[in-house]
Formats: structure tokens, C-alpha cells, sequence
């Protein structure tokens, strides 16, 4: 099979998998795509995972491979808060949840990170609009929130939380208090509760 056929049967998957493409075409050559990575054709993303260069520049990319080469996750902590303006930073790393163990994978994308998280805190993200009716999963902005103080214990006094040096024009715009603390009530975690009502007296969020 030549390049260009397969192009056509997988440009518009965005991404693909080794398995996707031996499931299509059974006797496809694996060495091919391995020869296509050197040639600059196809980007690999980890281990049997591959999108097209063409993708490289397309606003918001990294976004929805992160989602598909780490199933199941979504978008969380700063990555979310950055995409929704709440925090300052520029993030060059794209940081996600995940019921499977940690892990991290670097590309010519950039950096994925996945933090495990057990499945009943697993909630509160939504599909936001992607390229050609696709989707991202993204944690909520409370969640990306809940997640964050759930992760980094560290966030327990009012110095620390200053440093997340939120954006309360945003807060006041956007965030919605009573998900908040219907997210905090599934987490059934005192400690958490603590955290994250300190955060809100903080912010002045009510």
C-alpha cells in the first residue's frame, strides 16, 4: 500500500492506531509507518499512536489527542484552568485525569501528562466543540478546580492558595458555586472539603 491511499482512508480520523490501520487492511506492513515517521508524513504520539503533520498547527490539537491517546481521561487541573482563563500561566505541558495509572509521553505535540485518579471521582467534564464536529473532554471549571485541590494537598493554607493567582473577574463571570459544591459533596474526603472551602473564603466566592 502506498502512502497516499492510506493518507485517504485515515487523514480524517485526525489520529489513528497501528491496530486501526491492520484492522482495515490485513496485510498491512507496520514497517510502513515507521518509514512514514522518518519521511515526516505521520507524527507519532506513543507507542501505536499516530496523527498526521498536517494537524500540527491546528488550534487546540493537543487538546484532543490528549484525549485520545490515554483512554479513558479529560482535560483537568492547570491546563483546564489556563484554557478557561482562571490562572495566568502559559502551560506548555497538557495535564489530564485518568482512571489508569500515572503516565507521560513527549512528541513533536508537546508533553501529556495523566494523573490517576479513582473512578468514583472520575466526573465533571464536558464535551467542548472540536474540528468537524469532534470533542474534547474537559473538566468543568469547578472540577478543574476540585481536582486540583484533590492532587496537590499542598494548597492548605491562604498563602498557597494565593499563589494559584486566579482571575476573579472570571470567577465572578463563570464559576458556578453550587456545582462546586455538589462536586466537593461526591468526593466525600474532609480533608478536601477543608481545602476547598478555604479557596472560596480566599477568592471570596459565594
Amino acid at each position: 500500500m502506498d502512502y497516499q491511499h492510506f493518507r485517504e482512508a485515515f487523514f480524517n480520523q485526525i489520529s489513528f492506531t497501528s491496530n486501526q490501520v491492520q484492522a482495515w487492511y490485513r496485510g498491512f506492513d507496520k514497517n510502513n509507518l515507521g518509514r512514514w515517521v522518518k519521511k515526516g508524513y505521520i507524527i507519532k504520539l506513543r507507542n501505536g499512536h499516530y496523527t498526521f503533520k498536517e494537524y500540527l498547527n491546528t488550534q487546540n490539537i493537543q487538546l484532543h489527542l490528549a484525549n485520545r491517546i490515554y483512554r479513558p481521561s479529560y482535560i483537568s487541573l492547570h491546563t483546564a484552568l489556563a484554557f478557561y482563563g482562571l490562572i495566568p500561566e502559559s502551560i506548555t505541558q497538557t495535564t489530564s485525569i485518568s482512571t489508569l495509572k500515572t503516565a507521560q509521553f513527549n512528541n513533536p505535540v508537546g508533553m501529556f501528562s495523566y494523573k490517576n485518579m479513582k473512578e468514583q471521582l472520575f466526573f465533571g467534564y464536558e464535551q467542548l466543540p472540536f474540528l468537524d464536529k469532534r470533542s474534547i473532554q474537559m473538566a468543568t471549571p469547578e472540577k478543574s478546580l476540585i481536582d486540583l485541590l484533590y492532587l496537590y494537598p499542598f494548597y492548605n493554607n491562604q498563602n498557597e492558595i494565593k499563589e494559584l493567582r486566579l482571575d476573579e473577574d472570571i470567577l465572578d463571570e463563570t464559576f458556578n458555586v453550587e456545582r462546586f459544591l455538589s462536586y466537593l459533596d461526591q468526593t466525600k474526603s474532609t480533608a478536601l472539603e477543608k481545602r476547598a472551602k478555604l479557596l472560596l473564603r480566599v477568592y471570596n466566592i459565594h
